[in-house]
C-alpha cells in the first residue's frame, strides 16, 4: 500500500467533527478503496477544549488555520470554516502556495473566489476538490467534470435548496402560509433562526454558479447570478403555477 496521505482539518463545526469521526470510523475501508492510508496529522478551530464527540488526541493543534496550512506535515488540508472570505479563502490560498492539495465543502467561498482559487490550484499543480459543497449526497460535481465529460450539456435545473423544499411543499400541500410553515420548519431544525441564506435564495444562487460553471466550462461568478427568494411567494402564486402548468 502506499505512503499514507496527510490530512489537515480546519474546523471542527458539525461538518468538521464528523469528517474527523468518519476518517477514524471508516479508515479500513477508506484505506482499501483510496489504495493509501488516509491519516489526520492537525486540526484548528476557534476552541480547543470544546466537547466535539470526538477525541483530538495525537493531532498537532494550530490556533491559526492558515499557520497550519503553511506549516502542518499535510499534504492536503481541508477546509471546513465556512464563509466566502476571510479566514477561510486565506487557508486555501495558502495551503496552495504551500503546495499541498485543498478539498473545501465551502460554496460560498467557491461562489464568490472559486475562479481565484482554480488558477492558484493550476499554477501549483495541485488540486482542488469540492464535492460536498453542492449535493454532496447526490454526488454531482465529480459527474459534471468526469462522468459527463462527452456530453453537451445545455440546462442545469433541480431541487437546491431544502428548506425551500420544505417550505413551498407544506404550502402548496398543506394550504398553509409562508410565515407560518417558515415558523414551523425552524422550530424542527429544518431552517436556521436566521433564515436568509435560504429563503432569499442565497445558498440556491451559490450553487447555481458552481453547477453552471461546470456543466457550461465557464467562470460564474455568484455576484452575475440572478436571485430571488420565496418570502413573497402566496398560496394565491401556488395555485396559478399548478393552473398555468409551470410544476
Amino acid at each position: 500500500m502506499a505512503q499514507p496521505l496527510r490530512i489537515a482539518i480546519a474546523g471542527l463545526g458539525t461538518v468538521g467533527a464528523g469528517t474527523l469521526r468518519v476518517l477514524e470510523e471508516h479508515a479500513e475501508l477508506l484505506a482499501a478503496r483510496a489504495g493509501a492510508p488516509l491519516t489526520v496529522t492537525a486540526v484548528s478551530a476557534k476552541n480547543k477544549t470544546k466537547d466535539r464527540g470526538v477525541s483530538l488526541d495525537g493531532f498537532t493543534w494550530f490556533d491559526d488555520p492558515v499557520a497550519m496550512a503553511r506549516e502542518a506535515e499535510a499534504d492536503a488540508i481541508v477546509e471546513l470554516i465556512g464563509g466566502e472570505d476571510g479566514p477561510a479563502k486565506a487557508v486555501c490560498e495558502a495551503a496552495l502556495a504551500a503546495g499541498r492539495h485543498v478539498v473545501t465543502a465551502n460554496k460560498a467561498l467557491l461562489a464568490v473566489n472559486g475562479a481565484a482559487l482554480t488558477d492558484a490550484a493550476e499554477r501549483a499543480d495541485r488540486a482542488l476538490n469540492f464535492e460536498a459543497a453542492v449535493a454532496g449526497g447526490i454526488p454531482i460535481v465529480k459527474a459534471l467534470r468526469e462522468g459527463l465529460a462527452a456530453n453537451a450539456i445545455t440546462r442545469v435545473y433541480g431541487i437546491l435548496n431544502g428548506t425551500c423544499n420544505y417550505i413551498l411543499t407544506e404550502m402548496r400541500v398543506q394550504r398553509r402560509s409562508f410565515d407560518d410553515v417558515l415558523d414551523e420548519a425552524q422550530k424542527l431544525g429544518y431552517a436556521e433562526a436566521e433564515p436568509s441564506m435560504d429563503v432569499d435564495g442565497i445558498d440556491a444562487g451559490q450553487k447555481l454558479a458552481l453547477l453552471a460553471s461546470l456543466a457550461f466550462g465557464s467562470r460564474i461568478n455568484f455576484d452575475g447570478v440572478y436571485t430571488e427568494g420565496i418570502r413573497r411567494i402566496s398560496l394565491l402564486d401556488i395555485d396559478y403555477a399548478e393552473e398555468l402548468g409551470y410544476r
